[in-house]
């Protein structure tokens, strides 16, 4: 007896039983989920319909995250899995599925936005930098070059909650992707509004 998403075995709404009018079928199945969990990559095909292939992460650490109002995409370590708006339980057991709030790692984003603005990004001000680090900030450039960086720097300025997570190298992300059906886990950094609302969300939950 296999997992069947048919809705013929179910009673009436009034409550009646029904009488199956045929055996289960190829396109009534149900397979069992994935509970993608955090580790390192194993993703298994699965035939399917029309013979095509789904792919089944079952544990992932790696994805892609756009860094939206900066039109970058890195890929990234995931650290760990911090709010589930479904459950707590996801939360614990590390489950990554689409819309979980994840913590990714924020140096390719660091590196990029330093080698974009020529501007250092989640520094502390006593913090040393290392000399490939000291290269790319302060080498010489031609004039030309200068005056490009400082055009771009005139818009390098990102929001403070943003920058916080920065100094810490760690940053809030969302899973957009569906792991369990194209076996990737990729998203996005959370900004703005966003960002402010899960903050409040995962205060709230370890206040509790």
């Amino acid at each position: 007896m296999g997992i069947s998403q048919d809705g013929w075995h179910k009673r009436r709404k009034t409550g009646g039983k029904r009488k199956p009018i045929r055996k289960k079928r190829k396109f009534e199945l149900g397979r069992p989920a994935a509970n993608t969990k955090l580790g390192a990559r194993r993703v298994h095909t699965v035939r399917v319909r029309g013979g095509n292939l789904k792919f089944r992460a079952l544990r992932l650490d790696h994805g892609n995250f756009a860094w939206g109002s900066e039109c970058c995409t890195r890929k990234t370590r995931i650290v760990d899995v911090v709010y589930n708006s479904s459950s707590n339980e996801l939360v614990r057991t590390k489950t990554l599925v689409k819309n979980a709030i994840i913590v990714v790692d924020a140096t390719p984003f660091r590196q990029w936005y330093e080698s974009h603005y020529a501007l250092p990004l989640g520094r502390k001000k006593t913090g040393k930098l290392t000399e490939a680090e000291e290269a790319v900030l302060h080498k010489k450039r031609s004039k030309h070059v200068v005056r490009k960086y400082k055009g771009r720097q005139k818009n390098a300025k990102i929001e403070s909650a943003l920058e916080e997570q920065f100094l810490t190298s760690r940053l809030l992300a969302c899973i957009s992707s569906r792991p369990g059906q194209c076996g990737r886990a990729d998203g996005y950094i959370l900004e703005g509004k966003e960002l402010e609302f899960y903050l409040r969300k995962i205060k709230a939950k370890k206040t509790k």
